[in-house]
């Protein structure tokens, strides 16, 4: 696909000898929000460490913008925020970011710039291991927004989140889309597939669907997408 940002063909990934990825395929399109969905422990932060290039994988190929995954060209180009925060508990907000902003070439405007983004200027001086775990998940999405990136990968990144800032993170999300930045989010929670654009709905290492939501409704024959994930796993049982 000449539009995409991210190709995945053949993936599979064993861990302590048992399957983690079992051949997975699949495209993001530039400029999308993609969500990548499944239960706990189905493979999708498995996934998302192999698109970022940090995993090791038995066997196929994943293409990130142009490269392959983990090449020192794509350092830059990526925002990566992972479930568990990277960040330095005897640091405040602000000098983490500022840390990051340094390590990344970042401007050093940015800082601000994602504090307001991710609602934490309240707590730009508190330190990092006095935050709460949803302050936590926004600080490293914070990190994960600095500088210019063309994909952001982020995984479970509105995790313990109240509804408010969840649909202010949303709204965020699909204003970097519109501007052209390529989103991938993950989420074990199934309302939050029709803010997607595209969905990959994983179990058991598995892609059981690759679909816009709509289109997995009307192929489902179903009412939300938990309801068509169910009759998907019904089908490949």
């Amino acid at each position: 696909m000449v539009n995409s940002v991210v190709g995945v063909r053949g993936l599979t990934v064993r861990r302590g000898g048992r399957p983690v990825l079992r051949g997975v395929d699949f495209e993001v399109e530039r400029g999308s929000v993609t969500g990548l969905l499944g239960p706990s422990g189905c493979g999708k932060s498995t996934l998302m460490r192999a698109i970022v290039g940090i995993q090791i994988v038995e066997s196929g190929a994943v293409e990130v913008l142009g490269l392959p995954a983990g090449h020192a060209g794509l350092r830059d180009r990526i925002g990566y925020a992972t479930q568990n925060p990277a960040l330095y508990g005897d640091l405040t907000v602000t000098e983490a970011l500022r840390y990051f902003a340094s390590v990344l070439h970042a401007p050093r405007s940015d800082v601000h710039r994602v504090i307001t983004e991710v609602g934490l200027e309240d707590h730009a001086n508190a330190m990092v291991g006095q935050l709460s775990g949803g302050q936590k998940s926004r600080a490293s999405l914070a990190v994960a927004l600095l500088g210019s990136p063309e994909l952001l990968v982020l995984d479970e990144p509105t995790v313990g989140l109240d509804p408010v800032l969840r649909e202010e993170l949303w709204a965020l999300f699909h204003s970097l889309a519109a501007s052209g930045v390529t989103l991938l989010v993950s989420s074990h929670v199934m309302d939050e597939a029709a803010r997607c654009q595209r969905l990959l709905l994983m179990r058991e290492g598995l892609l059981l669907a690759d679909d816009t939501p709509d289109g997995l409704r009307r192929r489902t024959e179903t009412q939300d997408v938990e309801q068509a994930f169910l009759r998907l796993i019904k089908e490949n049982v």
